[in-house]
């Protein structure tokens, strides 16, 4: 026991992999070609989590408000980073600086109010609050960008012929994007909303188990997970819409054309 907390001895952790090795079995007998990947993927977060438990337990020790600033901006970083891989459709400079400045401004301004206001810790800067939860509301803007950077691209992609005769029927730029620029706002936070409509009910969200987990009180622990999941959806949909507000203007020329 640590803290009132099961300690997971390394024996048990590692036990744990059995089941991705049971995994690559099933996926090897059945011929999907999806062994390597389930192995980087196990690796990867494996060894991410390692270092980053250990970069954590140094910061929280030592609480400074350049370290944890600079934490968040190597967050947003692999974040915008992690968009452009996932997109599999080439991205231009001018969406590449648009996707980068929704995300920028869409989860910063979410994670401010929410740690700043609602949730109100002090010092504004300790990384012990500030980390986990710019972790959660910068990983599901990255999800919703990306889900609706995709859908946006596909759309315009795949309904070209349609979009130009619109604008052929004089149509404005704007009214003929419409609808693949609400399809790709619908893809993008969807997923969150049926998480939220899913909570409490069909399962309980991880902070919230980690914290009854480690003692807290488990009407305390639905505040915070009230508040940080309202900052996510907020997140997502401003991060989203900065996106397709601007996004959608880089498929037209400056006379209303669709360009090729």
């Amino acid at each position: 026991m640590n803290g009132g907390i099961i300690d997971i001895e390394l024996a048990r952790l590692i036990a744990a992999y059995l089941f991705v090795l049971v995994l690559l079995f099933i996926v090897k007998i059945r011929k999907i070609s999806r062994e390597k990947q389930i192995t980087i993927a196990a690796f990867r977060m494996t060894i991410q989590l390692i270092i980053a438990g250990y970069i954590l337990t140094h910061i929280f020790e030592n609480p400074h408000p350049l370290l944890t600033l600079l934490i968040i901006l190597i967050m947003e970083v692999f974040a915008i980073r992690n968009v452009f891989k996932q997109v599999k459709e080439t991205l231009s400079k001018e969406m590449k600086k648009i996707i980068t400045l929704s995300m920028l401004c869409g989860s910063l301004a979410s994670l401010f109010y929410f740690n700043l206001v609602v949730i109100h810790f002090s010092p504004w800067y300790d990384p012990r609050y500030f980390i986990p939860i710019a972790g959660m509301i910068i990983g599901n803007s990255m999800t919703g960008i990306t889900l609706g950077v995709r859908t946006l691209l596909q759309g315009f992609g795949a309904e070209k012929a349609k979009i130009e005769g619109a604008l052929m029927l004089g149509a404005e730029p704007k009214i003929a994007a419409k609808p693949y620029v609400d399809s790709a706002f619908d893809s993008a936070v969807l997923p969150t909303i049926n998480n939220m409509l899913g909570m409490g009910i069909v399962f309980l969200p991880g902070m919230m188990t980690g914290q009854i987990l480690s003692g807290v009180s488990p009407l305390l622990a639905i505040e915070y997970q009230i508040a940080i999941l309202l900052g996510i959806l907020g997140s997502v949909s401003l991060t989203v819409l900065l996106f397709i507000l601007l996004g959608y203007k880089t498929f037209f020329t400056k006379d209303s054309r669709l360009k090729e």
